[in-house]
């Protein structure tokens, strides 16, 4: 038997069958977690003892019970106890350095007496940062780091980008026939995707802080870029125009005071048009340029100033490829329908020069593909950070 701790066995020798089993369990919990989570992270917990599982939790909605103390309070409801349990948790707990609105799930688990807490992923934020994990083991609890962490690390993107980054998550989202087109030579893209596709496109801007589209796809389809009526928050409508061209009569100008807008442009945009956006409630951003238009790399970190943890990109073609061409998408969604549109003229979801090579594509990791109606939802991730 290999007598070498934990930390420094291979890490498929670390853990077992049955922690594997515990912690696929935890992070199934935390994904039930939604848009009432945020700003929070979602997290699941597992309590095992002798291979019994006694409790099991989630983090359901932000200022309620954390995920370890949820999981307790179920063992707890369940008339047992956890004394000597080993707790699977998708992130590190939280201490009572974390500022949290809730107890510190640290001290629950060392007042509950379990044995060993197994967990997914360290927390990046510098309140906890580790320090939960020093803190278990001072105590005399044992500590395994790292079981199932990219997929911990894939759910949580938004909560991981901050402070890693210094800047928001960035989802790219496009709807697209099975040619790779999202909208007619004419410009008509009404509709490349089904009722389904779009259904599920209004319930991703209720789980983010920010939807953005450049002044392309505002000209061409006059949207509000609401949530309509999906659950969730509503996220600040960003429209990125670098020489001012939003028209004042635009939905989202003229609905900007029931939901804000933010207008992100360059000193190209005319002063006279700024202040008319202005008067109509449109707060208006100027940034840098870059090759003659608004740096994207400057425009997240406007976003993330103003605590914009997750952005939701909606195109068009020539935003999405000045974020991927300077690397800032982590996620994309696509949904694709089963149409053909053809036409050398009819646009693609990102432009650009593009890669001169396919060994160079961008690859996705992890794409999950799920009926959407009669479309195809395809999820990747870009980054997992």
């Amino acid at each position: 038997m290999d007598e070498r701790p934990a930390d420094e066995l291979p890490v498929d020798e670390r853990w077992s069958d049955d922690d594997r089993r515990a912690m696929a369990r935890a992070l199934a919990l935390a994904a039930r977690g939604d848009w009432r989570t945020r700003p929070n992270p979602k997290v699941g917990a597992v309590v095992v003892r002798g291979g019994e599982v006694l409790g099991e939790g989630w983090h359901a909605q932000a200022g309620g019970p954390h995920a370890e103390a949820a999981a307790l309070g179920d063992v707890a409801a369940r008339g047992r106890d956890a004394r000597g349990a080993t707790v699977y948790v998708t992130l590190e707990p939280c201490g009572p350095f974390a500022g949290k609105r809730t107890p510190p799930c640290v001290e629950a688990l060392l007042a509950a007496g379990v044995a060993r807490v197994v967990v997914a992923q360290e927390d990046p934020h510098p309140p906890v940062a580790g320090r939960s994990l020093v803190r278990l083991r001072a105590a005399g609890v044992a500590v395994e780091v790292g079981l199932l962490e990219r997929e911990a690390r894939r759910l949580n993107g938004p909560w991981n980008a901050w402070p890693r980054l210094g800047r928001p998550y960035v989802t790219a989202k496009w709807a697209m026939s099975l040619d790779g087109k999202i909208a007619a030579r004419t410009g008509d893209s009404r509709w490349i995707s089904g009722p389904e596709s779009r259904r599920r496109a209004h319930a991703l801007r209720g789980e983010v802080d920010a939807v953005v589209a450049g002044i392309g796809t505002v000209l061409q389809d006059d949207p509000l870029l609401t949530r309509r009526d999906a659950p969730g928050g509503d996220p600040l409508r960003v429209v990125v125009d670098s020489r001012g061209r939003l028209p004042v009569t635009s939905r989202l100008a003229t609905t900007a005071r029931d939901g804000p807008v933010l207008l992100a442009t360059t000193a190209a945009a005319p002063a006279e048009r700024l202040r008319a956006l202005e008067a109509l409630g449109v707060e208006v951003v100027a940034l840098p340029t870059l090759d003659g238009r608004a740096d994207p790399a400057a425009l997240l970190e406007a976003l993330g100033a103003r605590g914009v943890r997750h952005a939701l990109l909606e195109g068009g073609g020539a935003l999405t490829a000045a974020l991927f061409e300077r690397d800032l998408v982590d996620r994309v969604v696509c949904f694709v329908a089963p149409k053909v549109v053809g036409g050398d003229a009819a646009p693609g979801p990102v432009r650009g020069e593009g890669v001169d090579l396919v060994a160079r594509a961008r690859a996705l990791e992890a794409l999950e593909a799920s009926p959407s109606g009669d479309d195809v939802m395809l999820v990747g991730h870009v980054h997992v950070l």
